[in-house]
């Protein structure tokens, strides 16, 4: 059994949130570049409190709206660095949710396809709109790999766990989540119970 992060290490979240990515990147094969690593990691760090998980008006009130709703806002903006901005949040929350709560997404309207969808568009969108070219390689990486980074995050949130995953007590949902999403942890715990995911079913079902 893999030995967990010690919760001495929380009181430098900095530290402990880069521990767990850089053993999930390992764990999942995830190679990135190191500034989208570091961009993982300070993703976390960010939302350790629940109220980074919502967009803020000029007041810095918060704003409790769907995702789809702030990408309306992101496409109306006629600003490029406020449309920027709401791009980003799109696909922070989208990667953070889909990687930390997927398991709750099962008795929503949207399922964790949703938000691997719309995220990749958000930061693709926040790639084309970048000044610098190191941000638009970071960005466009964050699209492309968007999938792979929500495993990246999954793992993590495992190493965090006291009692077992919903893939470990729910092999149906696990299985729910591959044919989605294609994810190579789902895959793992599949075949750690006996099951062999074969891409030719998946495309059937597809």
């Amino acid at each position: 059994m893999e030995s967990k992060p010690s919760l001495t290490l929380v009181a430098q979240p900095q530290e402990f949130f880069r521990e767990l990515v850089t053993g999930a990147m390992e764990r999942r094969r995830v190679e990135t570049r190191p500034e989208t690593e570091f961009y993982l990691v300070n993703l976390l760090n960010q939302f350790m409190t629940t109220d980074r998980l919502y967009a803020r008006n000029s007041d810095g009130q918060m704003k409790d709206e769907p995702l789809a709703l702030l990408w309306k806002d992101a496409i109306e903006e006629p600003r490029r660095e406020n449309q920027r901005a709401v791009f980003r949040q799109v696909g922070d929350v989208s990667l953070y949710i889909a990687g930390f709560f997927q398991e709750s997404l099962r008795r929503r309207l949207v399922d964790v396809d949703y938000y691997i969808e719309l995220g990749g568009r958000a930061y693709r969108n926040v790639a084309h709109r970048a000044d610098e070219s190191l941000q638009r390689t970071m960005y466009h990486e964050l699209a492309e790999k968007f999938a792979s980074f929500v495993d990246v995050l999954a793992d993590a949130r495992d190493q965090t766990r006291v009692g077992p995953t919903e893939c470990e007590t729910d092999l149906l949902r696990c299985y729910e989540l591959w044919v989605k999403t294609g994810s190579e942890r789902a895959a793992e715990k599949l075949r750690a119970a006996g099951i062999i995911p074969h891409a030719l079913v998946k495309k059937n079902i597809q």
